[in-house]
């Protein structure tokens, strides 16, 4: 087993962050433990308490990496048209819980930091994210002021999270023997707000 002097702080925290990769990639993080974690990398589980503070703030630096992921997802969507910018939005974040739903478990199981660097980080993070939400709810509606974008913001993304989450726990029953799916619901739920948005202006 290496001992603690022989690990970089980076390289250490990089040697974690793949190992809880690897880990989430294939199972919960229930089963996941900070001497699982130190077996993994090669170092005592007294090395990386000093490096993180307790395994609840390592978890927190997973959760940083799932949440610039997901940014990284939402900003790869080329399109300068802000409905199928939203359209696109709802599937893309829909494939990214099925696809890594463990670490997305670990997203939403587990209470955020809550001071610190750490929840700067994710609270920039999560604002940037619906930052983009509100700019283009505003392109595609210019009458929505300031708040009504933001409300709005946090209003679609609570549905369009729901429905991912009850699609992830196969929740969302069955239509003539065949399961609801998801995409679908999620191109129902953004047909209704957006039409609703081309109205606001008429009935503001």
């Amino acid at each position: 087993m290496a001992r603690p002097r022989q690990h970089a702080p980076d390289a250490l925290h990089a040697q974690v962050m793949h190992a809880c990769d690897e880990w989430l990639a294939e199972q919960p993080v229930h089963g996941l433990s900070l001497r699982a974690l130190a077996r993994d990398v090669g170092c005592a589980p007294s090395t990386l308490l000093k490096l993180y503070g307790s395994f609840n703030n390592l978890l927190q630096h997973v959760n940083v990496e799932t949440l610039a992921r997901l940014q990284h997802t939402i900003t790869s969507l080329a399109d300068d048209d802000p409905e199928p910018w939203l359209r696109s939005l709802a599937r893309a974040y829909w494939f990214f819980a099925e696809q890594d739903c463990y670490r997305w478990q670990l997203l939403f199981d587990y209470p955020l930091a809550q001071e610190g660097e750490l929840d700067q980080r994710q609270s920039d993070l999560i604002e940037a994210l619906f930052t983009q939400v509100e700019a283009s709810l505003k392109a595609y509606q210019p009458a929505l002021d300031d708040l009504e974008a933001r409300c709005l913001g946090r209003t679609l993304w609570g549905s369009v999270h729901g429905l991912v989450q009850l699609g992830l726990n196969e929740r969302l029953g069955y239509w003539q023997g065949q399961q609801l799916k998801v995409e679908e619901l999620l191109d129902q739920l953004m047909s209704t707000i957006l039409a609703g948005l081309r109205h606001h202006e008429d009935g503001s």
